[in-house]
C-alpha cells in the first residue's frame, strides 16, 4: 500500500465499534473517532474508565475489526495489513499477560526470541530496562504470580521497550505504580520517544501525566472524541477567572459531566 503522508504515523477515520451486551443490549464503545498522530509525536488520548480508550487501542494494535472507517499505521491498514501493522507496533495495557509461573527474564527472552533479538544483547537490554523502571535485579527470576500487580507492570513495559517499536501504543501504562515508578517510567518514554524517534499513543485518565508527555491530547466520552489539542491549550479553554484547572474540571467543560461520576456509573453498568 502507498503511503499517503510520510509525516503521518497513525491515521484514524471515522471509527465506529458496536458490541452488544445482554439482551442484545448495543453499546456503542467507539463512535465516529477521527484524528491523526505525527511521525515521533507523543499524543494522549484522555477519559475515564469505559470511554473507550480501550477498545480503540485495540483496533490500533489489530486485537479488534472496526465496524466502520479505517485505521492506517505509517500508511498499512489494520485490517487487510494487520501483519504489517503488528511488526510495526507494541502495546502496554493496565492489565499485563505474561505465563505466569515463569520469571520476568523467562518471559522476556521469550518475547526476544518472536521478534528474533539474540539472546546475550536482550539480557543486557533488559538489564538496563529493569533498572530503570526501579525493578530489583534479585526479582527477575521469581516466577510473575509472585509479583505484585505493579510489579508485573513494571516487566510489561520493560517488555515495550526492548522490541523498540515504531509506533508504542500504552494504555495506562502507569497503573498500579507508585510515585517513583510511575516517574521513572514516565522518563523512560520520553527518553526512548528522543532516541528512536518512537511514536507513542497513550491513553490516561491522569492529566498531570498527559500534560508531562503528550504534545497533544484528545478528550474521549462516550466512545466520542469531544476536544483536541495541547494539554495547555484545553487547560486554558475550560479555566475560570484564570485559574488552574483540575482534570475533572476539564473533563465536565468538554463533555457535561463529571469525571468521578462517570466512572462510577460505568463500573456499575459492568459490574
Amino acid at each position: 500500500m502507498t503511503q499517503k503522508d510520510p509525516n503521518k504515523a497513525l491515521e484514524i477515520h471515522t471509527v465506529d465499534k458496536v458490541f452488544i451486551k445482554r439482551k442484545n443490549k448495543q453499546i456503542k464503545a467507539v463512535d465516529q473517532v477521527q484524528f491523526s498522530v505525527g511521525r515521533g509525536e507523543i499524543f494522549g488520548v484522555l477519559g475515564p474508565n469505559g470511554s473507550g480508550k480501550s477498545t480503540l487501542i485495540r483496533m490500533i494494535s489489530t486485537l479488534l475489526v472496526p465496524d466502520h472507517g479505517t485505521i492506517e499505521v505509517f500508511g498499512y491498514d489494520s485490517v487487510k495489513e494487520a501483519m504489517m501493522v503488528r511488526k510495526l507496533i507494541n502495546r502496554v495495557s493496565a492489565e499485563a499477560s505474561f505465563f505466569k509461573k515463569l520469571s520476568a527474564m523467562e518471559n522476556l527472552l521469550f518475547t526476544a526470541g518472536l521478534y528474533g533479538i539474540p539472546k546475550p544483547y536482550a539480557r543486557k537490554k533488559l538489564m538496563e530496562i529493569f533498572k530503570r523502571v526501579g525493578l530489583p535485579a534479585k526479582r527477575v527470576h521469581d516466577p510473575l504470580e509472585d509479583f505484585s500487580r505493579g510489579m508485573q507492570q513494571k516487566v510489561a513495559i520493560a517488555r515495550a521497550f526492548l522490541t523498540t517499536p515504531a509506533l508504542l501504543l500504552l494504555d495506562e501504562p502507569t497503573t498500579g505504580l507508585d510515585p517513583r515508578a510511575k516517574k521513572e517510567v514516565q522518563s523512560l518514554i520520553l527518553e526512548i520517544q528522543k532516541e528512536n524517534q518512537t511514536t507513542v499513543l497513550l491513553t490516561t485518565h491522569d492529566m498531570v501525566e498527559a500534560d508531562q508527555l503528550c504534545e497533544r491530547v484528545a478528550i474521549i466520552h462516550d466512545g466520542r472524541i469531544s476536544a483536541i489539542g495541547t494539554a495547555q491549550d484545553l487547560k486554558m479553554k475550560a479555566s475560570r477567572n484564570g485559574s488552574v484547572c483540575t482534570l475533572e474540571e476539564v473533563f465536565m467543560f468538554f463533555t457535561g459531566s463529571q469525571l468521578v461520576q462517570y466512572e462510577d456509573e460505568m463500573i456499575a453498568e459492568v459490574s
